[in-house]
């Protein structure tokens, strides 16, 4: 794993040791960067999910103004911090060990981008995008990826659906307000 563009670019992530945590390709993480590309910079941005943080720092190295690092797994939360640190990227983070609907639930922050990236076949993306839809600013971006047996809502809240891209038996699903 490395960071595409921006300027932490081609700096080496470490992935998450001894965990089962799936991260996003490069291929399909280049897609997704690739489609919001003018949507970045200096927004606040959301890494829902965040395992190694990848998505979110990518997003910092292309100008994001901040990120929010939610994670549960303890590993996945030490690896985000690592890679931050080796970004040089850790004053523009925060990082929280706790659940996504704890996270939401507790906390008053606002995005503009959420990447949304659970666990596949847990049944986690549709009331994870139901509880950030109502954390995000107006004109934002929720970015899903997701299995292709996931089915996804045409519209959460205020959100619409704008398209759905395939790579494999990945989907990357886009919802903007």
């Amino acid at each position: 794993m490395r960071v595409i563009s921006g300027s932490a670019k081609l700096r080496r992530l470490e992935p998450v040791k001894g965990q089962d945590i799936r991260p996003t390709s490069d291929r399909v993480k280049e897609a997704i960067f690739t489609i919001i590309q003018f949507d970045i910079e200096g927004k606040n941005v959301l890494d829902l999910f965040a395992g190694t943080g990848q998505l979110g720092i990518e997003a910092l190295s292309r100008g994001a103004q901040g990120a929010v690092f939610v994670d549960n797994s303890p590993t996945a939360i030490e690896t985000v911090r690592k890679n931050l640190l080796n970004t040089g990227f850790y004053t523009k983070a925060k990082v929280y060990k706790m659940s996504y609907d704890a996270y939401l639930r507790t906390s008053s922050e606002r995005f503009d981008i959420a990447f949304l990236d659970p666990p596949y076949n847990k049944n986690l993306l549709p009331p994870a995008l139901y509880a950030v839809a109502d954390r995000m600013n107006p004109g934002s971006l929720i970015v899903c990826e997701h299995s292709d047996k996931d089915v996804l809502p045409p519209s959460v809240g205020n959100f619409e659906t704008l398209r759905t891209y395939r790579y494999g038996t990945v989907r990357v699903t886009l919802y903007r307000n």
